[in-house]
């Protein structure tokens, strides 16, 4: 049956985004074997990140985690646009997540918990993943949080 992550996403309130276009020369996805690996995802909304700054200054950690799941959310929407139905994820291997970070913030596994946590909820089991948090001191367009995903899929 196809569509059903994709009625998982709206039934939680959510739109699939459109894919952020490349800020420099790379792919959004790139499709290997079974594997699709996802570029960093900045949380972008409509082309533009709503909140810029350092997580733990002009960020608020929760602010940052929900930050988090957007990215999260521009990662699937990258993943389907080089295998066209998300219904063949056969799971999500593993997060990065990289968070810019004020130099006394600790808590970059929290902010990620929101793209973990998203995923958890539009993929169930097959959201479970492997995972790193990484603090930095600045990412691209002063976002906050970036995230890459590395998803397995189903036999064709």
């Amino acid at each position: 049956m196809s569509g059903v992550v994709e009625a998982r996403i709206a039934e939680l309130g959510l739109t699939l985004p459109e894919v952020v276009p490349p800020l420099a020369t790379y792919q959004p996805a790139v499709l290997s074997g079974a594997y699709v690996y996802t570029a960093g995802q900045l949380p972008m909304v409509q082309g533009k990140l709503p909140v810029t700054g350092k997580v733990g200054a002009e960020v608020s950690a929760e602010q940052a985690k929900e930050l988090a799941a957007t990215c999260a959310l521009n990662a699937l929407a990258a993943v389907k646009s080089v295998i066209g139905d998300l219904d063949r994820i056969a799971r999500v291997v593993k997060v990065v997540g990289f968070v810019a970070s004020a130099p006394d913030f600790t808590a970059q596994p929290g902010v990620l918990n929101g793209a973990s946590e998203l995923l958890g909820e539009v993929l169930g089991d097959k959201g479970v993943h492997a995972r790193s948090a990484v603090g930095v001191a600045v990412l691209p367009l002063d976002a906050p949080v970036e995230i890459e995903i590395q998803v397995e899929l189903l036999p064709s």
